[in-house]
């Protein structure tokens, strides 16, 4: 049946949660392109007969072409909304992704995550002085300036702005400002303590 390939893409980002990237389909891609190219290649024919005085196969040209059509417009939906969860992770881990995420994108996928942590980071320095603006930090506003925080993971020594060094150890807790560790929060080394 035709357009069965392209409808199981959409339906595999449809199973997926907004926050999960699935792995990159590329047997399924493959062969939905390949399906396109045969039915580009069955109109290309039909449609070289059909000039030629055979009407009765124009129904059956309209029925492919609008397949070609459906094909496309899934391919690209699929293409698209992965780009879109990409971009989203970004937002929400950093600009370092987990290894588990980035053995799920193709190569054009992490090239142009690595695009657009580029274009995010000159966008960022040429905002708000002569230091940038991180608008990646403070998601949510904040209720307090400090926050506790829980180590989940052995993270090394950690500077903040009045020079004091923290060591982060795994199950320490520490009373930091908000903005200096919602990223590490994000990366899966701290944990927000709500008392």
């Amino acid at each position: 049946m035709f357009c069965e390939k392209s409808i199981e893409l959409i339906r595999e980002l449809h199973r997926m949660s907004d926050g999960q990237l699935p792995a990159f389909n590329e047997d399924t891609l493959r062969q939905v392109l390949q399906e396109m190219e045969a039915l580009f290649e069955q109109n290309q024919t039909d449609v070289n007969e059909a000039k030629a005085g055979r009407t009765e196969l124009i129904p059956s040209i309209k029925l492919r072409h609008c397949c070609l059509l459906r094909n496309q417009r899934c391919v690209v939906a699929y293409l698209y909304d992965r780009l879109l969860r990409i971009r989203a992770l970004r937002w929400e881990y950093g600009s370092v992704l987990p290894a588990n995420i980035r053995f799920h994108m193709c190569a054009e996928e992490l090239q142009w995550f690595n695009q657009y942590k580029k274009s995010l980071a000159n966008f960022m320095r040429s905002v708000g002085g002569g230091d940038g603006l991180d608008i990646t930090q403070d998601m949510k506003p904040p209720k307090s300036l400090y926050i506790e925080v829980r180590c989940l993971k052995d993270h090394g020594e950690f500077e903040i702005d009045d020079g004091t060094v923290i060591l982060l150890k795994k199950n320490s807790q520490h009373f930091l400002p908000r903005w200096k560790c919602e990223q590490l929060i994000r990366q899966g080394v701290l944990e927000h303590v709500l008392s």
